[in-house]
């Protein structure tokens, strides 16, 4: 799945302008928050913006274009959603290698032993476990958990 395929998705997922008070990230555009880009105007950032940050900032780090298809997928919009190093620890953990953020050559191998599609779906079921363990889950939980289960669908090709 390619990076444009899997941006279209999380366009979707993220909606354009929100400024919701109980929003730790605040004032959001696309899903690109005030929080983590203080010197953007997010009120004005186009969606083209949106998806060159998402590329260099998202996609690239997690090694999207190095990942399955099934797999970069699933990665990228936990990055997205929590945060890269977040969403790298995470496949890290399921992979079984040291969880230090940084996808290398040793988290790449071990991602490459796994069926794409089992391990796709591993990830999924550990990232609704991090999700019912926040304390804000009860305001956002139904949200994160669709959007969690429509991008393992479109990941496995279901959707």
């Amino acid at each position: 799945m390619s990076y444009d395929r899997c941006v279209q998705l999380i366009l979707k997922h993220e909606g354009g302008y929100v400024n919701d008070p109980r929003d730790p990230g605040g004032e959001t555009n696309y899903g690109i928050s005030k929080k983590a880009y203080p010197d953007l105007d997010i009120s004005k950032l186009s969606e083209e913006e949106a998806k060159k940050i998402y590329k260099e900032d998202y996609w690239d780090r997690v090694k999207g274009d190095n990942l399955p298809p099934s797999v970069a997928l699933v990665v990228f919009d936990m990055a997205v959603n929590a945060g890269v190093r977040r969403a790298i620890k995470m496949l890290q953990e399921v992979v079984g290698t040291k969880r230090d953020g940084i996808i290398g050559d040793i988290t790449l191998g071990e991602v490459r032993k796994k069926d794409d599609k089992e391990l796709a779906t591993r990830y999924t079921l550990r990232r609704l476990e991090y999700y019912t363990s926040l304390v804000n889950f009860n305001i956002y939980g139904k949200g994160w958990t669709k959007r969690t289960i429509e991008t393992l669908k479109v990941s496995l090709n279901i959707l």
